[in-house]
């Protein structure tokens, strides 16, 4: 099974950083494959709506999110991960996560969701909630933990003083991955939900 991890942090090996790899501990002893991928230090523009991804099957900005795009379909779960900015994630990390989503058009049903925050003090149950809002849209069940998924620290590197942060951490990686081998062997047997036909409707008359 694999994991894709995606660092929206500007900075290398700082706090978001430090809760990733608190993670990725738990999943290399479960034996749950792993790749770290940081965008928010990459130039990446906004989604424009030009909506040719639908004929091309990749976003027309040939960049990391076209990277992303495969290791996401090959991945059995997803992690989000981004420093707070005015109570919001980075950007950047928005503008690939708007972007990634919308263009890769494969069956991400099932696929196993889970966001973190890291921040100086406050801003990250709101920030957890708008990366969560990724996951819930395309069937994805959402990994939860201990406490909302996050950690502290304004310093590069003090986050690996917030005991309960990196075992919030740790916690979030067991269930992602009980959920993930739990997922797996339901298809197997049941498969997966069945899927109607999308209504699409709009609010103007």
């Amino acid at each position: 099974m694999k994991v894709l991890m995606i660092n929206g942090s500007p900075r290398v090996n700082g706090n978001t950083d430090i809760a990733l790899r608190e993670m990725e501990k738990i999943f290399l002893a479960e034996d749950i494959e792993t790749e770290i991928v940081q965008v928010g230090n990459k130039n990446v523009r906004g989604c424009v709506a030009c909506n040719s991804c639908a004929a091309n099957g990749k976003c027309v900005f040939n960049d990391i999110v076209n990277e992303l795009s495969p290791k996401f379909e090959q991945s059995d779960g997803l992690v989000v991960a981004s420093p707070v900015y005015y109570a919001s994630a980075n950007a950047t990390l928005i503008a690939v996560l708007d972007r990634l989503f919308y263009s890769a058009h494969f069956d991400k049903t099932m696929k196993v969701g889970a966001s973190v925050a890291a921040a100086r003090r406050g801003g990250l149950s709101s920030t957890f909630d708008e990366l969560n809002k990724y996951f819930a849209i395309c069937g994805m069940p959402v990994a939860s933990s201990q406490y909302w998924n996050g950690v502290h620290g304004r310093e590069a590197g003090e986050a690996v003083k917030d005991a309960e942060g990196l075992q919030t951490m740790r916690t979030l990686a067991r269930n992602m991955t009980f959920l993930m081998k739990s997922i797996s062997l339901g298809k197997e047997r049941y498969g997966l939900p069945e899927k109607e036909s999308a209504e699409r409707t709009n609010f103007i008359r």
